[in-house]
């Protein structure tokens, strides 16, 4: 094997044989024999659950170190074997043999001495081991992936309440204020804040497109109803020519300005927050369903499985074996690291440009306010404006009247809304704040991740022998490469040949949205 041969009785422990006396080695025993009773020194005052826990613990130790001190010899029975491919539902058990037998056909665990597998059980072992790594990668990115795809239903849930709101505030405005224009400003009160939802969830429409048309829609409707009332409305041509001829006459001052500028500020970082928590539930569904090349499945199946082949069922992997393997199928993944601490830097930044005057909070629910502010101007200029629109579109052409009361219903959706209260502790922006905070946690997710799989789970404890792909040994003597795809040059367990063009599609959306 690769590791050097263990000095007799080196092993960690209590089982150290003393200066000057002569190790004895231990005996050879049948896979599956009892073992001798290794607490027996112990106290008679200890709990049961203690013996069984000094048994259990004592009796992997023993395994490992008599299989460290005698080599990977063959099992004289493959019965452990077996039990363990029917527990795991690897394949039927009639293709795993009961005694060791020649190997000449396998491709990666291949024996120097008989063997428990066969082709096929090598075949389902691969398989078996890719399939546990894909389970331990959605196990340690499932509280991360619940935070980031939990937070995303959520503010994408208070955008739409906050859209509602705002509406009902502006639709109220017309009901209290100026009724008897309501029913004709609600449909483009309605359109507007479509619009808006449209645009926060994706989109590809402008703020200054649906922010104007807003205004162009509602001047006829002011100029019918304020500016100059008669006793029959505009005709529709009439309006039309009013639409058109808005952005000329400026009859709302510099309000369609104003609030051009505060929608713009507040709703495209929104949009990209919401953007950037979607394509973190991308980043993490790709880690989770990562494809595994060859050579890596091959490397797994080495490290995971190849032990059974030889009887040892309770090996577990050098750590620096694992490392350099994992490593080796984690190498594209790991290239999300430097772009996943901006792109959580980047959600930092955009959480605090939302907040204050220009968040879409206060943005939204103060619209009312400014649509307001547009009528009031427009009655006050409403002589020069009457000149002005003669001069554009000719005298009113009026038709008999048709415009309804108010006929919206201030009490819909109350008890909905009254969750949202502004004066609600947990506002937007503390909401934003919490989950950053949650998610700053998670900066070095993909600079550590082939440390927490070995570390946590994957590999043996230190000082107790160990699989290094060929034998159990004291500990693995190789090289262990860094992270990352340029580092695995020299990885002596697994040839990585290049970037995965899935993740490297996503790590150029990471880097549009960090530039944002």
């Amino acid at each position: 094997g690769r590791g050097a041969p263990p000095r007799a009785g080196a092993g960690p422990g209590r089982g150290r044989v003393p200066a000057g006396r002569r190790a004895v080695p231990p005996p050879r025993r049948r896979l599956g024999a009892p073992h001798p009773r290794p607490c027996g020194s112990r106290r008679r005052s200890w709990a049961m659950g203690g013996k069984r826990f000094c048994l259990g613990v004592l009796t992997v130790a023993v395994l490992l170190l008599a299989a460290a001190s005698q080599g990977a010899e063959p099992p004289p029975s493959c019965e452990a074997v077996r039990k363990v491919f029917q527990l795991r539902r690897l394949g039927p058990l009639g293709g795993v043999p009961e005694f060791p037998q020649a190997g000449v056909d396998l491709q990666v665990c291949t024996p120097k001495n008989p063997t428990c597998c066969t082709k096929k059980m090598e075949e389902r072992y691969q398989i078996a081991a890719k399939q546990d790594i894909q389970q331990l990668l959605q196990t340690s990115s499932a509280t991360l992936k619940f935070l980031i795809s939990r937070n995303a239903a959520a503010f994408q849930e208070t955008f739409e309440m906050l859209i509602r709101l705002a509406e009902n505030y502006t639709s109220t405005l017309f009901c209290n204020a100026y009724r008897n224009m309501a029913a004709e400003a609600a449909v483009h009160v309605q359109e507007f804040f479509t619009d808006v939802g449209l645009f926060l969830f994706g989109t590809d429409t402008s703020t200054e497109e649906f922010v104007n048309r807003f205004f162009d829609t509602l001047f006829p409707v002011v100029y019918n109803h304020v500016i100059n009332p008669g006793p029959t409305d505009i005709s529709l041509e009439y309006a039309e020519c009013l639409r058109a001829a808005r952005r000329d006459l400026r009859p709302f001052g510099n309000v369609p300005k104003k609030a051009l500028g505060q929608m713009g500020r507040s709703l495209l970082p929104s949009r990209t927050f919401l953007q950037a928590l979607n394509l973190g539930v991308e980043v993490i569904n790709a880690t989770d369903h990562l494809h595994f090349s060859r050579d890596c499945s091959r490397a797994l199946l080495r490290m995971q499985y190849c032990p059974h082949c030889q009887g040892l069922m309770l090996s577990k992997p050098c750590m620096g074996y694992c490392l350099n393997i994992i490593q080796g199928c984690l190498a594209a993944l790991a290239e999300f690291d430097l772009h996943w601490q901006r792109y959580i830097q980047a959600l930092e930044e955009l959480s605090g440009a939302l907040s204050g005057a220009h968040g879409i909070e206060h943005v939204l629910l103060n619209f009312h306010s400014l649509v307001h502010d547009a009528v009031v101007q427009a009655r006050i200029n409403g002589p020069e404006l009457s000149e002005q629109v003669n001069k554009v579109c000719g005298p009113p052409v009026r038709k008999p009247k048709q415009s309804p009361g108010c006929s919206f219903d201030q009490n819909k959706d109350d008890q909905g809304l009254k969750m949202f209260s502004r004066d609600s502790e947990r506002t937007l922006t503390n909401r934003r704040k919490e989950f950053v905070g949650h998610l700053r946690l998670y900066r070095a997710f993909y600079g550590s991740l082939a440390d927490r799989l070995c570390g946590k789970e994957l590999a043996a404890a230190h000082g107790l022998p160990c699989w290094d792909g060929e034998d159990l040994v004291r500990s693995y003597t190789h090289r262990v490469v860094g992270s990352g795809i340029k580092a695995q040059s020299a990885n002596p367990e697994v040839k990585v040949k290049g970037t995965d063009p899935v993740i490297s599609q996503i790590i150029d959306k990471l880097k549009h949205v960090i530039q944002v």
